[in-house]
């Protein structure tokens, strides 16, 4: 295409230069071959019975024939996959383009990506490559691209963050990935003594134990018991065991995309909490851990899954963390916080004292329950609507709820606060919102 040029010449318009398409990791095949073997195995499980008759009648020259296709069936579907598995990196988004006999194309809008998370399970890591998945605005799912060497994962996922903060293209790939300075790791110790004194940990080995007991003495029926028993058996691990596992060697550091998070006995994953995207901190203690100064803090973040930012620590190091995550922001002494008015015990009787409100500048702070305490904290800038309820019984003692909502579709509420003090908090609370969301931060990588 030509256009004219100032002294009426014609020049010719640059042309943009085609964009470079990648594919997955070689040992991708290997993931993907599996896909036809699990539709075999899943037959097998949705009909047991059929898939034994099946399997009695077969005999060994047919199980070999049948393996000598089923084998190269599933090299060649690995293989097709990941040969029409295509990714590519432009000015402004993040290609993906999969599908062997339905074509989908993923355009991922670099600014609008919220995190980017390097996972790599035990055989990945073992294998040495890595899984990279994508938060993106607006979407319940995570895209990935699963698998790509260790290092190359590392290289990309720093390019899209530089991309999204704002660098050119050409000094993108050059800029790598942010130093970090550690803030806190949680020694296995200090995390195994957690997990045993977590009251779910307790809860589903008691009910493992006595349930199946009492299934046993009350059917007979070995089946009924198995039926029973499996799932709580995997509640009990998943609870105790699983959690070990998966916050081992839990480390937090700080660069300027945000707070890195990685974890994982067998399996590695290295998170980013991204900064201003960070819309309640709960600071959680579990009445056995109170003796120890213990507390856990979870998270709850617009448009991604991660949820934990220390799992188990001294309250003053807890603090501190979230003192870097929600910058300015100081955590309410518990003494600070006002309870309901004793007219409440009324409503929820005993639990009421649980309750408790502080508003200070920063933050919205409520806390809730007596053997686990939560006390959530939503910055004034996070708040996207405020809510008054009230219902008849607590009409009657003069008491109502105030409820702020938050960007991550989350709730926080103030229960059972005088009805005066609740219609006034409303109205200021919604003042607090306006005046934080014009002050705040801009939600952007490595500002």
């Amino acid at each position: 295409m030509t256009a004219p040029g100032v002294d009426g010449a014609v020049a010719e318009k640059p042309e943009q230069e085609p964009v470079a398409e990648r594919r997955l990791h070689p040992i991708t095949p290997l993931r993907r071959a599996w896909a036809p073997v699990a539709v075999v195995i899943g037959w097998a499980v949705h009909d047991p019975d059929q898939a034994q008759r099946q399997l009695t009648r077969l005999t060994t020259t047919t199980l070999l024939i049948a393996l000598a296709v089923i084998v190269p069936a599933a090299a060649l579907y690995g293989f097709l996959t990941w040969w029409f598995t295509h990714f590519a990196v432009t000015d402004s988004e993040l290609r993906i383009r999969t599908g062997l006999l339905f074509r989908r194309t993923a355009h991922i809008r670099l600014e609008r990506i919220q995190a980017i998370d390097v996972t790599q399970p035990l055989l990945a890591r073992v294998a040495g490559v890595a899984k990279l998945r994508l938060d993106v605005v607006g979407t319940d799912k995570k895209d990935e691209l699963a698998f790509l060497g260790e290092g190359e994962a590392r290289d990309l996922r720093a390019e899209l963050l530089a991309r999204a903060a704002g660098f050119a293209p050409e000094t993108a790939h050059e800029v790598g990935e942010a130093p970090a300075r550690e803030l806190m790791r949680t020694p296995p110790r200090d995390l195994a003594l957690s997990v045993v004194l977590t009251g779910a940990t307790w809860g589903t080995l008691v009910a493992t134990l006595v349930v199946p007991s009492l299934l046993w003495m009350a059917t007979h029926s070995l089946w009924t018991v198995l039926a029973t028993a499996v799932p709580l058996l995997g509640a009990a691990g998943a609870s105790s065991v699983g959690r070990f596992v998966t916050e081992y060697d839990w480390t937090v550091g700080e660069s300027p995309d945000g707070l890195r998070i990685d974890h994982g006995l067998l399996d590695r994953t290295h998170e980013t909490v991204p900064p201003g995207r960070v819309q309640t901190v709960r600071i959680v203690e579990p009445l056995l851990w109170r003796r120890r100064g213990w507390v856990r803090v979870e998270l709850d973040v617009a448009g991604s899954s991660n949820s934990v930012l220390v799992p188990v620590a001294p309250r003053e190091v807890a603090e501190a963390v979230v003192a870097r995550v929600l910058p300015g922001v100081t955590v309410p002494p518990l003494q600070t916080l006002s309870r309901p008015p004793r007219r409440a015990r009324w409503c929820v009787p005993l639990w009421w004292r649980g309750y408790g409100l502080a508003v200070t500048d920063a933050v919205f702070a409520s806390r809730q329950g007596l053997l686990r305490r939560r006390l959530s904290l939503v910055p004034h800038a996070k708040v996207q609507s405020v809510r008054l309820t009230q219902g008849p019984w607590e009409r009657l003692w003069r008491v109502a709820d105030v409820h702020v909502d938050t960007g991550a579709n989350k709730t926080v509420t103030a229960r059972l606060r005088d009805a005066q003090e609740a219609a006034e908090l409303l109205g200021a609370q919604a003042e607090r919102s306006r005046t934080g969301r014009r002050g705040a931060r801009p939600d952007r990588w490595m500002v």
